[in-house]
């Protein structure tokens, strides 16, 4: 079978694994969420933490809940890391430096992930397992309960209340991280991925010398690194390494992991406010732009002209020969436009509008199908912004979900939209005007740019996937990095809670017959269309310096 079909077959054995699990997981995120019981170890959880789990919250107290337990796992994966040469279990390895310590912390804190380290050279058992892994949990946990927040929000009514922060992040953990994690784990050790707790140990005979390895539990940290949209790997090269990814099965596995909880919540959404269409329109939303980029990543990768991809069948620079062009391609597309940042091949490699596709799916704001939690309440924003276009073309006061889009609401929606470009636009423009950040890049002209563009673009939006070519492990880019990914995460929540306890102060509004059907088609494609225009319009003469420049040159 030639690369191609390859390719297509992959996506289509991908879709056909999320429809299967849409409904059923979706259904039970739901009842998760929907459910006033408490398990008995979430119980000892609330004790131990001081939280009451029935306290109802508007949105300034679930949004101090949410910054409370940001700050503090700040401050204690600061601190883990710093402390780590005298920590048991740290292979022999020093503190982290200040600032990468700060940049560490920030990242793993944010679900951003981003690593300006070798993972295998840095990073001992203890802060792996006690202090990255946990936060691989609780971030993902803590964008579900914002998205939940939103979601109340539309289904409650003359209240404010949004539910309880403390509830929502611990029944996010136990009742849907850990489960998935602990099936996707055991299944990649099956498959090969390494789970120990081994030293470091010299492996075989290169060129003269030996080559030094070390264990860790590999395939529990990639378990809840892609189904938590988390990203940071084990090791440098991440999910290309075999100890992570070892066949192309779990490469597609990993795939679906990213996918599967940003795709079924879409059915959470639509059973929590009492209309599974306004889900399936949410998801059409979704499935058509995630389908689309797969679609012209792989055309640009396959059909890139010059002998040498010709001969291999595609642009295999960069890409592992186990997963091709096409494994690549899905993998890349599905990385970027969630909030994952997991690679399997290397994107600065990637054709010059290949790389332009993957920066572009997270300027779009992460949200087709996007992070877990941190998708959904993008694309509601998205919807909010849609309808209001929709009602000053007829000029009707917009409505969505039975409540009136007001002059407080779109000013919420539009501060949240403009918070990543305004930071990746300043940090990028501020990169290139200085004399020293410019020393990191690897590559001169419209590439070197692109290395700068990119890592704001996935600082700021919360990805955590590189033009690795950019040596981030600098004074500038540890600190600035940092900063962005906590303003790109925190900043936009404020806004969605705002948003979330006006939407549940108001009284349902009923439906007329001049009511924008927003279960329909045409609304997916009004919603579709203003994605593209928007994140065009703000992000186009960035790209057009970077990653177009470069395609229309090769």
């Amino acid at each position: 079978m030639g690369p191609v079909p390859a390719g297509i077959l992959q996506l289509l054995a991908l879709m056909a694994a999320l429809a299967l699990a849409h409904r059923p997981l979706g259904d039970h995120m739901a009842g998760v969420y929907s459910s006033d019981k408490h398990w008995r170890v979430e119980k000892w959880l609330y004790r131990g933490i001081g939280a009451d789990p029935d306290t109802e919250m508007r949105w300034p107290a679930y949004l101090r809940g949410i910054l409370a337990f940001s700050v503090v796992g700040v401050l204690f994966l600061y601190l883990l890391q710093r402390l780590q040469g005298v920590l048991p279990g740290s292979l022999g390895f020093a503190s982290i430096d200040p600032d990468q310590a700060f940049n560490t912390a920030a990242s793993f804190v944010t679900n951003t992930n981003w690593q300006s380290y070798y993972g295998e050279q840095a990073m001992g058992h203890v802060v792996q397992v006690a202090g990255l892994a946990v936060q691989n949990f609780v971030s993902a946990a803590v964008g579900m309960a914002v998205a939940v927040a939103l979601v109340r929000g539309f289904a409650r009514s003359r209240s404010g209340e949004l539910g309880n922060f403390w509830a929502d992040l611990v029944r996010g953990v136990t009742r849907i991280l850990l489960p998935l994690s602990l099936i996707a784990a055991v299944v990649l050790v099956a498959c090969g991925a390494i789970q120990n707790f081994s030293g470091i140990h010299e492996v075989g005979q290169f060129m003269g010398g030996s080559q030094q390895w070390n264990g860790g539990a590999v395939a529990s940290t990639e378990a809840i690194k892609e189904v938590g949209t988390n990203g940071g790997g084990v090791f440098n090269a991440n999910s290309a390494h075999p100890f992570e990814n070892p066949t192309p099965f779990t490469n597609l596995l990993e795939i679906f992991l990213m996918l599967v909880i940003p795709f079924a919540l879409t059915r959470t959404f639509g059973t929590m406010v009492g209309s599974v269409k306004q889900g399936y329109a949410i998801l059409a939303t979704m499935a058509i732009i995630w389908v689309g980029f797969v679609a012209l990543m792989m055309w640009t990768e396959f059909a890139h002209h010059g002998p040498a991809p010709q001969l291999a069948g595609g642009a295999m620079e960069g890409k592992e020969v186990r997963f091709g062009v096409g494994g690549s391609s899905l993998f890349a597309v599905s990385t970027t436009l969630t909030s994952t940042g997991a690679v399997d091949s290397f994107h600065s490699s990637f054709t010059g509008l290949g790389g332009g596709i993957t920066m572009l799916g997270m300027m779009l704001g992460e949200i087709a199908p996007g992070g877990t939690g941190s998708g959904l309440y993008g694309m509601l924003i998205m919807a909010i912004i849609a309808v209001f276009i929709a009602g000053l073309m007829v000029g009707r006061t917009p409505e969505y979900l039975g409540r009136k889009i007001g002059t407080r609401e779109i000013k919420l929606a539009a501060c949240y939209i403009l918070v990543t470009p305004a930071l990746v636009l300043v940090f990028t423009a501020a990169a290139m005007a200085l004399p020293t950040p410019g020393h990191s890049m690897t590559n001169s002209g419209a590439h070197g740019f692109s290395e700068i563009l990119y890592a704001y673009t996935s600082a700021s939006n919360n990805n955590g996937s590189a033009f690795a070519g950019l040596n981030a492990d600098t004074e500038w880019f540890n600190s600035t990095l940092g900063i962005a990914m906590l303003l790109g995460r925190f900043v936009p929540m404020i806004f969605v809670l705002a948003l979330a306890g006006s939407l549940a102060e108001q009284r349902p509004v009923p439906v007329t017959a001049g009511t924008l059907r927003t279960e329909k088609p045409l609304f997916t494609g009004l919603l579709v269309g203003s994605i593209l225009i928007i994140a065009g319009l703000t992000y186009f003469p960035a790209l057009a310096l970077g990653p177009l420049a470069e395609g229309l040159a090769s």
